[in-house]
C-alpha cells in the first residue's frame, strides 16, 4: 500500500516547502490539471538512459503524477541545471528496478509504489 494521504498532505504544506528552500533536492515543475497554477515539487529523481525515473510512493493518485500525467510534460531542477521532461508514463516495478542505477535502494516490502518515468526532451 502507498503511504497513507495524510502523509502527503503533511508533505505537501509543511516539509516540501523547506526542502525546496534547501536546494539540495531535485524539484519538479508541473502544471495543476484543473488550476493551471504551477507547483515545484521535491522529488528522488533518478536518471536512466534517455531521462528519469520517480518513485511514486503516495502510489498514482497523487496530485504531481497525475498533474504530470494531465498535461504530458514537466521540468525538473537537478543540480543547478534544469530539463524539460515529455512522455510521461507509468511503468511496472519490475521495468523501473531494471532501469534504475544499481545500488539503489529498495522500497519497504509493504509498501506498493508505483513508478513513473518520463524522457528528457531534445
Amino acid at each position: 500500500m502507498p503511504l497513507p494521504r495524510w502523509l502527503a498532505r503533511l508533505n505537501r504544506r509543511v516539509f516540501n516547502p523547506r526542502e525546496i528552500r534547501k536546494g539540495v533536492r531535485p524539484v519538479l515543475t508541473h502544471v495543476g490539471r484543473v488550476s493551471g497554477a504551477e507547483y515545484r515539487t521535491p522529488m528522488d529523481a533518478h536518471p536512466v538512459d534517455g531521462g528519469y525515473v520517480f518513485i511514486c510512493n503516495y502510489g498514482p493518485e497523487s496530485d504531481w503524477v497525475r498533474n504530470v500525467l494531465a498535461s504530458g510534460s514537466a521540468r525538473l531542477r537537478a543540480g543547478g541545471r534544469d530539463c524539460d521532461l515529455t512522455s510521461p508514463r507509468m511503468i511496472d516495478h519490475d521495468e523501473a528496478w531494471a532501469l534504475l542505477p544499481e545500488g539503489t535502494k529498495p522500497m519497504p516490502g509493504w509498501m506498493n509504489v508505483s513508478y513513473l518515468r518520463m524522457d528528457t526532451a531534445g
